[in-house]
């Protein structure tokens, strides 16, 4: 009996597919759907955030890249200059902000605005990135990271991003 019981209590915690979520957000009702939204942005940061990105500026992605940019450019500024120590963990801290909102947009031209300005603010503050450091493997992983990318682009949309792409280079 209680082995039936602790079985069914587990079916019970297996988390529904995307497709069931779907199907079920499709039946409520819009004020119990707005509930859902509010419940899920509470209690994580990134819930939020992405509900925020969705909401107001998905539809504006030329000020949202804006935006995005004069926050790397800000957090730039606070780059500690002497310790190297510092310098890789301050890099880390303004990959992590940059790719979370690469993430959220999901759009291939943001991802390579948002990368290419990364390495240009990287180049532009003379870090040292000797071959074979962190420093330079983080440089390197974002170059990467944008020929990827910028292979998916279409070809009138490469010749936009030429300049930067041979200044990082």
């Amino acid at each position: 009996m209680v082995e039936v019981i602790l079985f069914e209590f587990f079916l019970s915690m297996i988390t529904a597919s995307l497709q069931e979520i779907k199907k079920e957000l499709r039946t409520l009702d819009p004020d119990r759907l707005q509930e859902v939204c509010m419940r899920l942005a509470k209690y994580k940061k990134e819930n939020k955030e992405l509900l925020n990105y969705l909401l107001f500026e998905a539809d504006h992605e030329a000020n949202y890249i804006k935006h995005v940019k004069e926050e790397i450019a800000e957090l730039f500024t606070t780059l500690p200059q002497s310790n190297v120590y510092l310098i890789k963990k301050s890099l880390r801290k303004i990959l992590r902000f940059a790719n979370r909102q690469i993430k959220y947009s999901s759009e291939k031209q943001t991802e390579i605005e948002v990368r290419i300005f990364f390495c240009i603010k990287m180049k532009d503050a003379k870090i040292p990135r000797p071959q074979g450091s962190v420093l330079f493997n983080l440089y390197q992983q974002q170059l990467k990271k944008i020929e990827t990318t910028f292979s998916k682009l279409p070809e009138d949309i490469r010749a936009d991003f030429d300049r930067d792409l041979k200044y990082i280079l």
